[in-house]
């Protein structure tokens, strides 16, 4: 398994976030999850979701990062990430309700800086 682990980190951090499980996200469930940078859901992109604290690395999706829960409340996270090349996150994750969620993220990814918002909606099972 470590051998498993090293060639794909984002699996071990995704691993170690699970044993933690923030507050804030313990009410919402993993599944079919619509993700859009509109309130209105327009232009959607649907994930499956095995952890919603993936959400907090949107920008850097499948690249090598270790993230650190930086605060922990009962309706929100902010968690830190560092990944390779100098590049780092972050994201506050908010529940309004166990269906949806507000992420406000930020960093430089690929050596350019980024700042938005997104909204999350749960769509269903996987």
């Amino acid at each position: 398994m470590r051998t498993l682990l090293a060639r794909l980190p984002w699996i071990g951090a995704a691993l170690v976030l699970a044993a933690a499980a923030p507050v804030a996200l313990r009410s919402v469930e993993p599944g079919l999850w619509e993700v859009s940078r509109s309130a209105t859901g327009e232009g959607a992109e649907r994930v499956c979701l095995t952890s919603m604290l993936t959400l907090a690395q949107f920008e850097h999706r499948g690249e090598r990062c270790s993230p650190a829960i930086v605060a922990d409340r009962p309706t929100e996270v902010v968690v830190h990430s560092t990944c390779q090349g100098g590049d780092f996150s972050r994201t506050r994750v908010t529940v309004l309700t166990p269906r949806s969620l507000r992420i406000d993220t930020q960093g430089i990814h690929r050596g350019a800086p980024f700042s938005y918002r997104l909204h999350a909606r749960r769509a269903g099972s996987c």
